[in-house]
């Protein structure tokens, strides 16, 4: 699928050397084509990282991306540089007047302090309030998974024992739904969190589907309002050494933590991690992009208040 992005974003060089087709704005331009609109809020610290990842991830339809990258305002990354964001992110202000056919908005390492303590939260409740008008299916991961079911639904998340850190089997529930498609019985996700969710509350919700779990981690997919919202509380984007940096980083720091979860070869961190998961993280990218995107999104993006009802008025 060829993904739109700024003609120097730097991901954009890592992503041809691994043979995956890269648009930039100028082809795009004298393409006769409605490419899909999709903005990601990237709360993580490592954004470029993050960047690479998720449009990797994107990469696997044939559908035409336009990607829009936002940061918010109310907080400064300590790790990306000023002029990367400066150059190559937009701030919700920019933004907030435009319509887009999808969000994803990431995980971030604040897991651990109560929603309303974090110094964006009322910046990322204004931003999940105006999707409800102004983007057709928003894509959460981790703790912005986390965030989303607290504020659209008022699930609360809890603490764990110890972080749940490792490559988990999951198990499919409902075969049947679209965002399912393609997907094996058993799978394998990252996960890489200090807390789960309120399981009772999430079984409780009408408007949530769980779509797939695990024993250890708890709901891994979940659907929310027919697919105008999707949850993953895992990392399926991560990359095969993105554990590994995680954990030695944490070793670094004199937190002693365990040793991933069935990620190296006789759990042995001198060796190279095993990469299990890539199929499943194509599969739930591509689903989500073609059923609950690009198959149901109103061609006329101005028309999509329309579209959702009254939760868009």
């Amino acid at each position: 699928m060829p993904i739109k992005v700024q003609n120097d974003l730097p991901a954009k060089a890592i992503l041809e050397n691994e043979n995956i087709f890269v648009m930039d704005e100028h082809r795009a331009m004298t393409q006769d084509i409605r490419p899909l609109y999709i903005v990601i809020l990237n709360l993580m610290p490592t954004k470029e990282e993050t960047e690479l990842q998720l449009l990797r991830a994107l990469s696997n339809t044939p559908l035409q991306i336009d990607v829009t990258l936002l940061c918010v305002e109310s907080y400064v990354s300590k790790n990306t540089p000023a002029s990367h964001l400066n150059k190559y992110y937009k701030r919700f202000r920019e933004i907030r007047g435009r319509k887009f056919d999808g969000m994803i908005i990431t995980g971030a390492p604040v897991e651990q302090m109560p929603f309303e303590e974090v110094d964006y939260w009322e910046e990322l409740a204004d931003i999940m309030e105006w999707s409800k008008s102004h983007v057709f299916s928003t894509f959460h991961i981790c703790w912005g998974a986390q965030a989303g079911l607290y504020y659209h639904y008022g699930i609360q998340k809890v603490m764990l024992e110890k972080k749940l850190s490792g490559v988990y089997r999951h198990e499919l529930l409902h075969r049947k739904v679209l965002l399912a498609r393609g997907m094996d019985d058993v799978f394998y996700v990252p996960q890489s969190r200090y807390t789960g969710l309120d399981e009772e509350a999430i079984a409780a919700e009408p408007r949530l589907q769980v779509v797939a779990s695990s024993p250890e981690a708890g709901s891994y997919m979940i659907i929310g309002d027919g697919g105008r919202r999707i949850f993953i509380t895992g990392h399926s984007e991560y990359d095969r050494v993105t554990l590994d940096q995680e954990y030695r980083r944490d070793v670094g720091r004199n937190l002693n933590p365990d040793v991933p979860v069935n990620y190296y070869p006789d759990d042995d961190p001198a060796r190279l991690p095993l990469l299990t998961w890539r199929a499943n993280s194509n599969c739930v990218y591509s689903n989500w992009l073609n059923y609950y995107v690009y198959q149901t999104t109103p061609y006329d993006l101005e028309k999509l208040r329309y579209t959702l009802g009254e939760e868009g008025r």
